[in-house]
């Protein structure tokens, strides 16, 4: 990883602009008084949170990463349709557990965002990553095989966040 110098103006330039772009927006003007608190907000706030900001691996496969959003587009499609189908049956029939998922991914971002694919399909939601962050603890809405949930999370979204981040 490389290392990050110790004082930049902006250290966080795309978060800057944002900062700047979000303050005219939501005061619906570019009075002189309004571009200068913006600017001052968009400069101070990532100067004062940048030394709480861990170096983070970055997207490093555009195509894998498309696929990856286009698949869990459709898991989210296909879930859905289970998911009622499940409703509608019987609520007496459902196996709600929790499952802890093992995780090889070791960077924030990509675990963040593996729990995120996990609560975007309907009938799983991450309920919480360990502290160690080894383990990913999962709430399923109608578990059937626990290893083959763990394997096919593994393998769907786990396997290509490692690749995307190669990590």
């Amino acid at each position: 990883m490389k290392t990050r110098p110790r004082f930049r103006l902006l250290p966080m330039p795309l978060h800057s602009l944002i900062l700047f772009v979000v303050w005219l927006l939501l005061n619906n003007t570019v009075a002189p008084g309004h571009l200068l608190l913006g600017a001052f907000l968009a400069i101070g706030i990532p100067l004062l949170t940048s030394g709480m900001q861990d170096d983070q691996p970055g997207f490093r496969k555009p195509l894998a990463t498309l696929r990856y959003v286009l698949m869990v587009v459709g898991d989210i499609i296909v879930a859905n349709f289970e998911v009622a189908l499940l409703v509608v049956r019987s609520s007496k029939k459902l196996s709600p557990a929790f499952i802890a998922v093992p995780l090889n991914i070791e960077h924030e971002l990509p675990i963040t965002i593996l729990a995120s694919t996990v609560s975007l399909t309907p009938g799983t939601v991450s309920a919480e990553v360990s502290e160690d962050k080894q383990w990913l603890y999962v709430h399923v809405l109608n578990l059937t095989d626990e290893d083959e949930l763990i394997a096919s999370i593994k393998h769907r979204y786990e396997r290509p966040l490692m690749e995307i981040f190669e990590c």
